[in-house]
C-alpha cells in the first residue's frame, strides 16, 4: 500500500475520465471549513439554517455536508432517486436558506429543485463552470473567498436538529455507527462505495467516519478494472 493512500480519509475516483482526488483528513476539513465560512460569513447563516443539497457523493459533496454540519446547519439531503416525489419536511413550504445542486439536477425536468434564498451549482468535474445561469452561483469559486482555518464555532448539542426533518445530530451519530457495525467497519479499514449503487452519506460518508475507517467514492465504476481498485487502493471493504 502506497504512503499516499495511507494518508488519505476520503478518496475520489471518475473511471470515466480518469480523475483522481485524495484528501486527507486535514485536507477534507479545509474544504469543510471554507463551506462554512460561506455560509456563515458568506450567506450570514445561523446554526439551525436549512439547507437543501442535492449532490452525488463526491469530495465536494462531503465538504458541504460537513461544511453545514460543522456550523449547527440543518442539511435536507435529496439523493436523484426521489426526483420529482414530494419531500415531506417540517418548514417545506418556504425557501430553504441555501441551496446546493449539480448543473446536470437543475436542467432535469423531472428534478424539483427547492427554491433558496442563496442558491450554488455544485460542478462534479475538476475546475470551475463554464456557464451558470442567472441567479446561481459557482460554489467551486465562491467557496475559495473563504479561510481554510476553522472559523469561531458555536458549539453543535447532540440535541440539536442536524436534518430538516429534525433528526438530531445525536440521532445521526449513533445511526451512523450502528451502520459501520452492520458493514463490520473498523477503525483502519478503506471501503470501496460504488458512488451509482450508494447515494445517501450515511454509508458513504457518515458511517466510515463513525469506524474511523477510510472510503473510497468510485464514480462511474467500472467493474472490469475492480480486482486493480482493490489492489491499488489496500480495500478492506466493498460496498
Amino acid at each position: 500500500m502506497s504512503a499516499q493512500v495511507d494518508r488519505s480519509l476520503l478518496t475520489y475516483l471518475d473511471d470515466a475520465t480518469g480523475e483522481r482526488v485524495d484528501l486527507t483528513g486535514g485536507q477534507l476539513g479545509e474544504w469543510a471549513s471554507r463551506c462554512a465560512g460561506l455560509l456563515r460569513d458568506g450567506c450570514g447563516l445561523a446554526p439551525s439554517s436549512r439547507v437543501a443539497v442535492l449532490l452525488p457523493p463526491h469530495w465536494r459533496t462531503a465538504a458541504v455536508l460537513l461544511g453545514a454540519w460543522s456550523v449547527g446547519m440543518a442539511v435536507s439531503f435529496r439523493p436523484r432517486a426521489t426526483a420529482g416525489l414530494p419531500v415531506l419536511e417540517p418548514g417545506g413550504d418556504r425557501p430553504y436558506d441555501a441551496v446546493f445542486v449539480t448543473p446536470e439536477r437543475l436542467d432535469d425536468w423531472l428534478e424539483d429543485v427547492p427554491e433558496g434564498v442563496h442558491r450554488y451549482l455544485v460542478g462534479t468535474e475538476p475546475g470551475a463552470l463554464t456557464d451558470v445561469p442567472v441567479g446561481w452561483l459557482d460554489w467551486s469559486v465562491e467557496v475559495l473567498r473563504h479561510p481554510a482555518n476553522p472559523p469561531d464555532y458555536t458549539a453543535v448539542q447532540p440535541g440539536d436538529p442536524a436534518t430538516a426533518d429534525g433528526t438530531s445530530y445525536g440521532a445521526w451519530r449513533r445511526l451512523a455507527g450502528e451502520v459501520a457495525q452492520q458493514l463490520d467497519l473498523r477503525a483502519g479499514d478503506r471501503l470501496l462505495i460504488d458512488a451509482a449503487e450508494h447515494e445517501q452519506p450515511l454509508k458513504w460518508l457518515l458511517a466510515p467516519l463513525a469506524a474511523g475507517a477510510s472510503v473510497v467514492v468510485g464514480a462511474r465504476l467500472d467493474r472490469s478494472r475492480l480486482d486493480a481498485h482493490l489492489a491499488a487502493e489496500g480495500i478492506t471493504r466493498v460496498l
